[in-house]
């Protein structure tokens, strides 16, 4: 068994490596849909290989799911595309249309280059339409939901079926890890009410730890930069900070307006200590919504970079890129066991602060109840 996941995890990365490889190959495509390679006299600057270009087109958001290019053809999945125009009404049609952007539709334009890169612009005003597209970061979002819905409800059917039967399979694994949550993060860190924040929690962990997992697969439904991008991760935050300040008590709002044992001058006539406790309020989630952030998104700059060097040595010489292509896959494979690690601390810390979010938001303070019996 062990063997087999190293066996994976190693194709993984080479599969990694080939689909960057092919993608990072220059190529453009013409009104008819056929993609030819540029030819270097023609190419000019578009010719010479940008790695800038080559990592963020990869970790960005995409109106169509990039497999890899063969024979200089993009071979994508399309996707369905949701507009919403003051002059055009309610569009909804497939990506292919655009033809990798270089084919208008509809009287929509799928920007290119420039500030608006990958935006969806109207040509008649260049403006932008309220954009509800399903793009990759929400295929792959859509699809980490069903995982998470069928992994649960098939142990859920298993459990009701066999309650006194020992797990196995699928339910070997999520076992010790929902027992993780539930006896070393939710129950020290939120005391005796820890029952009501379980499904939150537990559903927070598994998002984030699948997604992470599929984003290490480099081909669909894997492949997208679902928890390295900010718009949800900033939605995941926005959940702590909501379920934290509603589920507050008296004691917890008392802390942050009014801090007991702190002296007056430190809150009157300047409110110091409850600014500073104030702003905490909204820092907390903030650290929350960054730290997931860049830690995915680094990691997936990071291995990118080293395919990216392959290509920078080979436009000097090509025994320098086979050179160099052996020390970059071996670091890449490196970092996809890394990345592996990163997948499951990084859904573990979001999950352990919320915790002790929620933790201090309900807990009382028994010592002002020993002052006022004093």
């Amino acid at each position: 068994m062990h063997n087999r996941i190293c066996s994976i995890i190693l194709s993984a990365g080479l599969l990694f490596t080939i689909h960057c490889g092919y993608a990072a190959v220059p190529v453009q495509e013409t009104t008819a849909g056929t993609v030819i390679k540029e030819e270097p006299e023609k190419a000019g600057k578009s010719g010479v290989f940008n790695p800038g270009d080559f990592i963020f087109d990869h970790i960005k958001d995409a109106h169509e799911w990039h497999v890899l290019t063969i024979n200089h053809r993009h071979i994508s999945i399309p996707l369905p595309v949701i507009l919403i125009s003051r002059n055009l009404g309610l569009q909804i049609f497939m990506s292919y249309n655009f033809k990798h952007g270089e084919q208008d539709y509809r009287g929509f334009r799928l920007e290119t280059s420039g500030e608006n890169k990958g935006k969806i612009l109207e040509v008649s005003d260049g403006s932008k339409p309220l954009d509800l597209s399903i793009t990759k970061n929400v295929a792959a979002m859509f699809f980490g939901i069903a995982l998470i819905f069928w992994m649960f409800l098939s142990i859920g059917k298993m459990y009701r079926k066999n309650p006194l039967k020992p797990p196995s399979g699928l339910q070997s694994f999520l076992e010790p890890v929902i027992t993780f949550i539930r006896d070393d993060v939710a129950k020290p860190s939120i005391g005796p009410q820890y029952e009501r924040y379980m499904p939150f929690l537990l559903t927070v962990f598994f998002f984030i730890l699948i997604n992470n997992m599929l984003g290490l697969i480099p081909i669909p439904p894997g492949g997208a930069n679902l928890t390295g991008n900010i718009a949800v991760t900033m939605v995941l935050a926005l959940f702590t900070f909501v379920i934290t300040n509603v589920s507050g008590n008296k004691s917890y709002w008392k802390h942050i307006i009014n801090t007991p044992g702190v002296p007056l001058w430190l809150k009157m006539p300047i409110p110091l200590i409850p600014l500073v406790e104030t702003i905490g309020v909204f820092t907390k989630p903030f650290v929350l919504m960054v730290r997931l952030f860049a830690n995915i998104t680094a990691g997936h700059i990071i291995a990118l970079g080293f395919i990216s060097l392959i290509y920078i040595f080979g436009e000097m010489s090509s025994g320098l890129a086979y050179g160099v292509s052996i020390v970059s896959i071996a670091f890449n494979i490196f970092m996809l066991f890394l990345e592996l690690l990163v997948a499951f601390i990084q859904a573990f810390v979001f999950t352990f602060l919320s915790a002790i979010y929620f933790g201090l938001a309900i807990e009382e303070h028994h010592e002002e109840h020993q002052t006022e019996h004093a």
